[in-house]
């Protein structure tokens, strides 16, 4: 149903599976997730405890949340306090979602205990498109994208490079749509995802944007290819990308406590706009780690996980380590390359890492766009295999 796009860059090929050890069930966090000591799931808890006390001591910046969990269970669980309505002062006047300086939107949602999942968002957005093609609402990831926007919104140009887009190549940021938010920073204006964020209708703005290249020719990070998602599933579904997201994901994992930004023109922010808990988010990686299967009800459909997770797309061609791509989610080689770990990835710090041969998922969460940098996935993958015991 999913085949693989075959892009020039990509020269990686493989899957994200493992073979864990046998050990019996964890029950299923729909309601609550089970616990268990470090040592017990086969982690060593003094490699935990050593990172965790590099950011109590702010070492590592304004990291806010660190979780573990093996087998099913939570291992590992801290959270860690700033005063980010003094780290802002004097930052940026303006006030609002989309100002990275507002302590009643970052990182928390109105000071309270839903944290900004900025880019993580999607992720769970590819998630949404692959059920709404499990249910019929879209026909499959090669389906062509424009057709979808005629009629509804204004074409730019003829360019022919435009019809030939595809839901793949959105999914897998192979757009051919000019844009740059990966060489300034997210708080210049030449960034063009603040620029996106900052028009009053963000489907058009991307719209207007011209071709580069050729669909499926390279990579290029683009969270307004994201939106476009959105925009598609309010189109075939007849429903905003969270209201779909509560009926279909959220409420079967027992996730009732979220907020999702809307656009000026009030739709689902789907490329950075979702707050969440980090259990909760786990959650998320745990039905990925479940092939989308949950408590014996199939969520995403058969092949969804494998095509999201398999490494389509080599982002940094030729640099050491460097990440690849699948549907929205980022993919992780370690071992020599030999393995592969999938992660959602989001601005300031957010971090769901999945490593289906040892059963584990880490979630970091944070706001380091300060003076700090942001925990790496690299690094946060480093550290968490390094205490992996058995």
């Amino acid at each position: 149903m999913f085949k693989p796009m075959v892009v020039a860059m990509a020269v990686v090929a493989g899957g994200c599976t493992g073979a864990p050890e046998e050990r019996p069930a964890a029950p299923w966090p729909t309601k609550a997730w089970a616990t268990s000591p470090p040592e017990a799931e086969g982690l060593d808890a003094a490699g935990l405890q050593a990172l965790d006390a590099e950011f109590a001591s702010g070492a590592r910046g304004q990291i806010t949340g660190m979780l573990v969990i093996r087998n099913g269970k939570i291992v590992f669980d801290k959270s860690y306090r700033h005063d980010f309505d003094r780290l802002f002062e004097g930052r940026d006047p303006a006030r609002g979602p989309y100002n990275y300086y507002d302590p009643d939107w970052h990182p928390y949602y109105q000071h309270g205990h839903l944290h900004t999942m900025q880019s993580v968002s999607k992720s769970v957005t590819s998630a949404l498109i692959g059920i709404a093609i499990g249910r019929g609402e879209l026909p499959g990831v090669d389906a062509k994208l424009m057709p979808y926007y005629t009629g509804d919104f204004r074409l730019p140009d003829a360019d022919p490079r435009r019809a030939d887009l595809t839901i793949e190549h959105l999914l897998t940021m192979t757009s051919g749509i000019k844009w740059d938010e990966s060489t300034v920073a997210y708080t210049d204006p030449a960034n063009s995802c603040a620029n996106m964020e900052k028009s009053d209708d963000w489907i058009q703005f991307v719209l207007d944007q011209p071709m580069a290249g050729a669909p499926g020719s390279s990579f290029v990070y683009n969270s307004g290819a994201t939106e476009l998602l959105s925009q598609l599933i309010k189109k075939v579904t007849g429903k905003q990308a969270d209201e779909y997201a509560a009926e279909h994901l959220f409420t079967p994992l027992g996730i009732t406590d979220t907020y999702w930004k809307r656009t000026p023109k009030g739709l689902s922010d789907t490329e950075g706009g979702l707050y969440l808990t980090a259990r909760d988010l786990a959650k998320i990686g745990y039905l990925y780690l479940n092939d989308g299967m949950w408590d014996g009800r199939r969520l995403l459909p058969e092949g969804w996980v494998k095509a999201s997770t398999t490494p389509l797309v080599d982002t940094r061609p030729g640099q050491p380590r460097s990440r690849k791509y699948g549907y929205q989610w980022w993919v992780l080689p370690y071992g020599g390359g030999s393995h592969y770990a999938y992660a959602a990835l989001g601005y300031g710090g957010q971090r769901l890492i999945v490593v289906p041969e040892h059963q584990l998922i880490a979630v970091f969460t944070g706001w380091n766009i300060y003076e700090h940098a942001e925990f790496a996935p690299y690094d946060a993958l480093d550290r968490v295999l390094a205490t992996v015991k058995q």
